[in-house]
């Protein structure tokens, strides 16, 4: 137990020596572009680390959308690749001049960006995660500290190892990238503890993961909770948009948290639509639970709990639920979500308007995928999460959301009367 606590500390330490080290931007791009050409030399260690994972997986049972997260093939390897490239290619988000303004007290007064300092990202099933949030960090000037759950934890050092190869190529601290490479619990507890080298807590995981970081630690924490996320058809949604933008929602990839998990529907639309989208879905093996009023238009769908509204299941089965009119659609939204991605498809706009000022999510669409919720997709090269909180990030967390400010104050013997 001691032995695990001071093997933290050290580590902590060394990432906060590490953080002190303001490089250049172009050096900082120059080492994720080599980073980026490693991936895809070693993609073949990659894949052959990932296969142990995978191996585990299958030992223990885990579901069809963990494993899916969790599996890496050579596009998945190449697609972490890139992404580190549109990272590189990013403006740099420090030294940035967020506020400026001259002072008849003779200050002059600039608010500049500046790293937050050492970063801990605790995180589960997938290994590209490890690559997406030591980027985003390396860029933003932070230190990072991984601890990747045993599921991926194959992929994760492997990939970690080939970031910090090329640091060390570059004759740099290797320890602004770190890696807990032991899966025992207790490197958590203690990490957790370490709030003198630690300015913030990424969690990626599941809701329970999220509760015990909040519950165990005074860090301040980027929550990520849930993505039980919606699709709403509102009564003048084009029907053929709805049908297609529903089935990629809940579809396309069922295990990640940009996922659709519950379907609403105006009245007035649902004995038009609601057939539709049922045989859409029941064609490809997705469940649907709804309430009595979709039970009478779909004999398909079975009825549901008032839990299954609460649900993010990361799998092939959404809940259904037929309202009245939008405000009772915003109303159940915001009763039952986890605040993080939810889409209107209508083609009125005084609808669309009152959707996005009324819903309380950090993402709101209008006629688009929930599963666009990404930070790559939104431009930002990649992300170290979704943050569900309302302080500081918000939605996708990428490199702006990675750096805090301080004020610059600049004067010619200045005397405060």
């Amino acid at each position: 137990m001691s032995n695990v606590k001071n093997i933290v500390k050290n580590i902590c330490i060394n990432a906060k020596k590490a953080s002190n080290n303001q490089l250049a931007i172009d050096i900082r791009n120059k080492i994720l572009l080599d980073v980026s050409r490693s991936i895809k030399l070693h993609s073949q260690e990659i894949i052959e680390a990932n296969n142990l994972d995978l191996e585990y997986a299958h030992k223990n049972n885990l579901g069809s959308a963990k494993i899916d997260r969790l599996t890496l093939n050579s596009a998945r390897i190449d697609a972490i690749a890139n992404s580190l490239i549109e990272i590189s290619n990013l403006e740099d988000p420090l030294g940035k001049i967020l506020y400026e303004t001259k002072r008849d007290n003779g200050l002059h007064i600039k608010r500049v960006s500046t790293p937050i300092g050492v970063i801990l990202a605790i995180f589960e099933s997938r290994p590209n995660v490890a690559i997406d949030i030591a980027a985003l960090c390396f860029k933003s000037g932070n230190a990072v500290i991984l601890r990747s759950g045993s599921d991926c934890m194959n992929s994760a050092k492997t990939l970690i190892k080939i970031f910090k190869q090329s640091l060390e190529k570059f004759s740099l601290d290797q320890n602004m990238v770190s890696i807990i490479s032991d899966s025992h619990r207790d490197y958590v507890k203690y990490l957790l503890k370490m709030d003198d080298f630690i300015d913030v807590v990424v969690p990626r995981g599941g809701k329970s993961l999220i509760k015990a970081v909040m519950k165990s630690s005074k860090i301040p924490v980027f929550k990520h909770l849930e993505g039980n996320c919606h699709t709403y058809i509102h009564e003048d949604a084009d029907i053929e948009k709805s049908r297609k933008i529903s089935v990629n929602a809940k579809l396309r990839r069922v295990g990640i948290c940009g996922a659709t998990e519950s379907l609403i529907i105006d009245k007035k639309i649902a004995k038009n639509i609601l057939p539709l989208l049922a045989h859409d879905f029941y064609v490809n093996g997705c469940e649907m639970r709804g309430d009595k009023h979709s039970i009478k238009i779909d004999s398909r769908i079975k009825l549901a709990k008032k839990s299954d509204y609460y649900t993010e299941y990361l799998d092939k089965i959404i809940s259904i639920k037929i309202v009245e009119n939008i405000d009772q659609a915003i109303l159940h939204i915001n009763n039952f979500s986890s605040s993080h991605t939810e889409s209107i498809i209508s083609e009125n706009m005084e609808a669309v308007n009152k959707f996005f000022s009324k819903i309380n999510s950090a993402i709101v669409m209008h006629n688009a995928s929930t599963q666009f919720a990404d930070g790559g997709e939104f431009g930002l090269g990649a992300e170290v999460g979704i943050s569900t909180g309302k302080l500081h990030a918000r939605g996708p967390v990428g490199l702006e959301q990675l750096t805090t400010y301080k004020y610059l104050v600049d004067a010619n013997c200045a005397l405060r009367k």
